[in-house]
């Protein structure tokens, strides 16, 4: 079967998922039914109502009944998932816990969780609790060991050149000109999400071309960054008001021309001549025997022996990457930017180095 790229496919999530190929999709993001268990309705002080979810796709029997359809759906997306795929996961203090333990349970692997912070959130009117001001998303891998595709310099390129954390303060919520109204003028999706969000995600997490889906589609945002940044995608809708809503929205999202140059955001070491720690020892940019630190720490060294392995100061033998793992408690490493030599009075980084040797070159 082939992939149904970029179309809304109509119907309950998990019977859809499970009419998909094996291992065909690069990344999912999940925005699952929250679960609110609202009992009565809310108001603001002036007793206006508030718009909260209380629509039918959120309402569970009971945590068991939630636990059973959160398993089904995770379990689908498994299954489409390439073993280099990754999955994103948002949710409120109601579920994203549930969610997050039964993930660990069908072997997905944590990478990080991530706390979207909302600059203008509703305000807790009774004053009883504390006014929730995010919500947090799970990136996950499907398992532990498995390669995923993580964009860092493109991160970092959207943080003024600075890693990016975990704590990520987008404005606004989906208001204004991005917000869906309906007919009458009101919300035409309960949890709307702003494009910057599924932006970022979706450049973290994705290449051109790659395939993103969206079991959850509801107003199509995820459908809307994907076109904009050249990546294939699936939408799951189950609701048609929502289907004909995010279909006229994707058609009507302006996306720019691919160029290849111009959309290519890996980093420019992975995509430079490659170069070999032993290249540099074989070549007399590094000689045996010369002493290198980690992370500029003169108490943490190696010495560099002639077969282009390091022999570090308590004894441990290994590549540039395996002793850099070794001194940082087994946590993954690259060698090239933690080991550093001394060069005419300064440390310099493995990397600035091989850049030096990149240019000699050509």
């Amino acid at each position: 079967m082939d992939l149904p790229l970029n179309t809304i496919l109509q119907g309950d999530c998990i019977e859809v998922l499970e009419g998909l190929p094996l291992n065909s999709v690069d990344l999912i993001f999940a925005d699952p039914p929250y679960n609110l268990q609202l009992r009565n309705e809310l108001h603001r002080p002036n007793r206006t109502k508030v718009d909260a979810v209380t629509d039918d796709w959120d309402q569970f029997d009971s945590f068991a009944a939630y636990d059973v359809f959160t398993r089904a759906w995770l379990s689908a997306c498994k299954r489409v998932l390439k073993p280099t795929g990754s999955i994103w996961v948002i949710g409120s203090y109601h579920n994203i816990f549930r969610v997050g333990a039964l993930m660990q349970d069908l072997g997905y692997w944590m990478l990080n969780d991530v706390i979207w912070v909302k600059t203008n959130p509703m305000p807790n009117f009774r004053g009883v609790r504390f006014t929730n001001a995010h919500e947090t998303l799970i990136w996950a891998s499907t398992g532990e060991g498995a390669r995923y595709t993580f964009n860092h310099q493109a991160m970092k390129g959207l943080n003024d050149d600075k890693q990016m954390r975990s704590d990520w303060w987008i404005t606004p919520l989906a208001t204004g000109a991005e917000r869906l109204k309906d007919e009458n003028g009101e919300k035409a999706h309960s949890t709307q999400k702003p494009e910057a969000l599924l932006y970022r995600v979706i450049l973290a997490s994705t290449h051109p071309g790659d395939v993103v889906l969206d079991p959850f589609f509801g107003s199509g945002t995820t459908g809307v960054a994907a076109k904009r940044l050249h990546r294939q995608w699936i939408g799951i809708e189950r609701e048609e008001k929502y289907i004909q809503l995010a279909r006229q929205r994707i058609q009507e999202a302006e996306s720019a021309p691919f160029d290849e140059k111009t959309f290519e955001i890996r980093s420019r070491r992975k995509a430079a001549r490659r170069v070999p720690f032993s290249v540099l020892l074989e070549s007399g940019y590094l000689i045996s025997g010369q002493k290198l630190y980690f992370q500029r720490d003169a108490h943490r060294s190696a010495l560099i022996k002639p077969d282009a392995h390091l022999r570090t100061a308590d004894g441990f033998e290994g590549s540039i990457h395996q002793a850099a793992r070794h001194y940082a408690d087994e946590a993954p490493c690259n060698g090239w930017d933690l080991w550093f030599l001394e060069e005419n009075g300064e440390l310099i980084s493995l990397d600035a180095l091989r850049e030096r040797f990149r240019a000699s070159i050509g």
